[in-house]
C-alpha cells in the first residue's frame, strides 16, 4: 500500500447503488488506463484512497476495488460471486466425502455481449483460465497487454443491460460481494422493501458476521483508514441495511470518517430515465464531490469535509452538479462564470425543489477538466476588465471570489483540478454532437468524435432547503397507517417506533432553519 494514501472503505448496498457503483468503478478504471499522451496533469488523485494491491494464487499482481457490496439473490447475472481474477482451476479443493452425491445446478445466465466483446478486445483472459489485469499506477504490476490495433470501443446496448454486472468492466476481490439469499432481486415474492426488513439482516448472525470478516480483511490491511463511503439504495430495505451498516461502523471504528449517499433512481436531466443512465449521471457527480479526500497533495480527511459541512446538528446535504460544464474554447473561466450571473450555477441532484431563495450554511465546490490556460482571464494588456473575476490571477482564486460573491457570508471550500472525469464506454451516450472529445463547447460545426472527458462542476450544500424538505417528509410519514403495509409489520416496526423517528426527522428539520425561513 502507498504510503500515506489515507484510505477509504467503500460499501455498496443495493441493486441501485449497484449501477451508480458499476458506473463509478469503470471511471476509475479508464482514468486508471489514461495513455502516455495525456494532455492532464498526472497524480492530482491517488487511486490507491480506494484500490488496494493483492496478488493471485499465480503470484500475479492485482489492482481491484477496496469495496464491499450486497446485493440479492438473482441480481449478478453472469458475474460469479467470488469473481474470476483469483479463481484457479487447476487448484480447486477436492472434495473430501466419498458417498453420494447429489447435485444442483443453477441456471447459467451468459455474459452480457458487451462484455463477452470486451474481454475478446482486452485479451485479458488466457486460454489456462488466468487473467492477465492491466498495469497498475507507479509501475506496480505486470505491463499492459498491447496490439497492433486500436479495438473499436464496444457500447453496450440499452436493451442489453438488466443489472448492474452487465456493465461492470472491473475485476473484484473475492471478499467483495455479500449476497442476501433470503431475498429475491426478481419476482413478486421475497422482496426486500421495508426498512425494518434491511435493519433485521444485520441482526442474524450469519450476514453480521459475513459483513464484520469482511470489514476486518480490508481494514486491518490500512495504513491509514480515513473512513467508510456507504452507497445505499434509499426506495427498498436496503435503507435498512445502511442505517444498521453505519451503526456498526460507528461502534466498531469510532473516530472514522462515515459518508452515506443516499441514492434514489429518478428522471435526472440529460434524458436520463433508465437507471444505466442516470446512474452514470450520479456517478459522474460522485467522482467529483469526492475529490477532497481522493487529492495526493493536500487533502481534506472525510472528517473534516464532514465537519465543515454539518455543524450545529446538521446531518444532511444536498448535492448538485453540472455536466458537463459549459466552457467554450475561445472563453475563460470568468467569462463563463460571468455568464452565468446569479442563477445557482449547478443543476440539484436532491429532492429538495428550487434552491433558488434558499441560504447556504457550507459547502464544498469541485470544478474539474478545465485546461490551465482558460483558468484566468485572456484579455489583453489594457482592456477594460469586464468583471472582478478577470482580474484574479490563478484558476483557483477566479473560483473562490465567484462563490463568494454568490453566497457571502457562507463557510466554503473549493477545489479545482485539470483532471477531467472520464466518460468512455460503456458510459451511455448523453452528450450532444455540439461537444468535442474533451466535453467542451465546439465553435465549428460537430466533428463526429465521440466524447471521452468532460469538465464537471459538483457541489455538496447544506442548505435550508433542508428544511421543507425533511419537514415535508414528516408530514408525509405521519399520514401512513402501517396496518395496510405488512412487509412493515412483519418486520416488527410498531407505531411508537414510527413516532419516535417522526420526532427525530422534525428536529433535524430544526436544524435547517435559517433565520426568515420557517417550518409552517
Amino acid at each position: 500500500m502507498a504510503r500515506g494514501s489515507r484510505e477509504v472503505l467503500t460499501l455498496q448496498l443495493g441493486h441501485f447503488a449497484g449501477f451508480v457503483g458499476a458506473h463509478w468503478w469503470n471511471q476509475q478504471d479508464a482514468a486508471l488506463c489514461r495513455p502516455t499522451d495525456a494532455k492532464e496533469q498526472p497524480g492530482e488523485l491517488c487511486p490507491d484512497v480506494l484500490y488496494r494491491t493483492g496478488r493471485t494464487l499465480h503470484g500475479q499482481e492485482t489492482y481491484t476495488p477496496r469495496l464491499i457490496l450486497m446485493d440479492l439473490k438473482g441480481s449478478l447475472s453472469s458475474l460469479k460471486q467470488e469473481g474470476g481474477l483469483y479463481r484457479d482451476k487447476q487448484l480447486d479443493a477436492a472434495i473430501a466425502w466419498q458417498g453420494k452425491l447429489t447435485t444442483h445446478k443453477e441456471e447459467i445466465y451468459p455474459k452480457n455481449p458487451y462484455l463477452q466483446d470486451l474481454l475478446s478486445a482486452e485479451g485479458v483472459l488466457n486460454s489456462d483460465g488466468i487473467w492477465r489485469v492491466k498495469s497498475i499506477p507507479n509501475g506496480k504490476g505486470p505491463p499492459p497487454f498491447t496490439t497492433t490495433t486500436t479495438p473499436k470501443p464496444v457500447i453496450p446496448t440499452e436493451g442489453s443491460i438488466r443489472v448492474w454486472s452487465d456493465f461492470l468492466r472491473v475485476h473484484l476481490h473475492p471478499r467483495s460481494i455479500c449476497m442476501i439469499q433470503k431475498y429475491n432481486h426478481d419476482g413478486e415474492a421475497g422482496r426486500l422493501e421495508a426498512f425494518g426488513q434491511g435493519e433485521s439482516i444485520l441482526k442474524e448472525h450469519k450476514y453480521l458476521e459475513e459483513l464484520e470478516d469482511r470489514l476486518h480483511f480490508y481494514v486491518e490491511e490500512c495504513d491509514y483508514l480515513q473512513g467508510f463511503q456507504i452507497l445505499c439504495d434509499l426506495h427498498s430495505g436496503f435503507s435498512g441495511v445502511g442505517a444498521k451498516a453505519a451503526e456498526l461502523l460507528q461502534d466498531e471504528y469510532s473516530g472514522r470518517g462515515i459518508i452515506t449517499w443516499g441514492l434514489l433512481p429518478g428522471p435526472y436531466r440529460l434524458g436520463a430515465a433508465l437507471p444505466f443512465h442516470c446512474g452514470a449521471i450520479l456517478a459522474t457527480a460522485l467522482d467529483t464531490v469526492t475529490v477532497p479526500y481522493r487529492l495526493c497533495s493536500s487533502p481534506v480527511s472525510m472528517v473534516h469535509l464532514a465537519d465543515m459541512l454539518n455543524f450545529a446538528g446538521k446531518k444532511v446535504v444536498t448535492a448538485g452538479a453540472t455536466i458537463p460544464f459549459p466552457l467554450v474554447p475561445s472563453q475563460s473561466l470568468p467569462d463563463t462564470l460571468m455568464q452565468l450571473g446569479e442563477a445557482t450555477p449547478w443543476t440539484p441532484l436532491s429532492a429538495c425543489g428550487d434552491p433558488s431563495g434558499t441560504c447556504c450554511f457550507a459547502q464544498s465546490v469541485v470544478l474539474r477538466g478545465l485546461d490551465r490556460a482558460c483558468h484566468t482571464s485572456q484579455l489583453t494588456p489594457g482592456t477594460p476588465l469586464p468583471s472582478p473575476l478577470h482580474a484574479c490571477t490563478t484558476g483557483e482564486e477566479v473560483l473562490a471570489q465567484y462563490l463568494q460573491q454568490q453566497q457571502p457570508r457562507v463557510r466554503s471550500s473549493s477545489h479545482l483540478l485539470l483532471t477531467p472525469c472520464k466518460v468512455v464506454p460503456p458510459y451511455p451516450y448523453l452528450f450532444s454532437s455540439s461537444l468535442s472529445q474533451q466535453g467542451l463547447v465546439l465553435d465549428g460545426p460537430p466533428t463526429g468524435a465521440a466524447v471521452e472527458s468532460i469538465p464537471v462542476l459538483g457541489a455538496l450544500c447544506s442548505s435550508s432547503s433542508l428544511n421543507r424538505t425533511l419537514g415535508d417528509l414528516a408530514k408525509d410519514l405521519a399520514k401512513l397507517d402501517l396496518r395496510r403495509w405488512a412487509s412493515f409489520m412483519d418486520a416488527g416496526v410498531e407505531q411508537d417506533d414510527l413516532e419516535e423517528t417522526l420526532q427525530e426527522l422534525r428536529s433535524l428539520a430544526q436544524c435547517y432553519q435559517s433565520g426568515d425561513s420557517l417550518m409552517d
